[in-house]
């Protein structure tokens, strides 16, 4: 038997031939759970604490805060009523020719995503 080389994800990337769009929703996905996850931390919530005040197992806020799913919306909003915050929609800013909105998490005046 032979050792197995692990490839980096950025080599696994290549193979996957994502269009500029795509890549564009893999990156704001990211921010997005980068936001939530700063956002619970700042709360000094634990995700045991979360699962207790959401009701989402704590073993779906895992996957979700490490890129391992994408949470449902129904989900997400789970997660941001539990530690005071809520989804809202404005236009993303250096728009051209088409309008496309970004997601963004408030809480009070405080954006977390834009």
């Amino acid at each position: 038997m032979g050792v197995v080389a692990m490839a980096t994800w950025q080599e696994l990337r290549k193979g996957f031939n994502f269009t500029e769009e795509e890549e564009e929703e893999i990156r704001i996905e990211k921010e997005i759970i980068e936001a939530i996850v700063n956002a619970r931390e700042k709360n000094k919530l634990s995700q045991r604490k979360l699962s207790e005040l959401s009701g989402i197992p704590k073993t779906t806020i895992a996957r979700i805060e490490t890129n391992a799913v994408t949470p449902q919306i129904s989900t997400l909003i789970r997660y941001l009523n539990a530690i005071g915050y809520r989804i809202k929609i404005e236009p993303k800013k250096n728009t051209k020719k088409t309008i496309r909105q970004s997601c963004v998490a408030e809480k009070d005046d405080e954006v977390i995503y834009g």
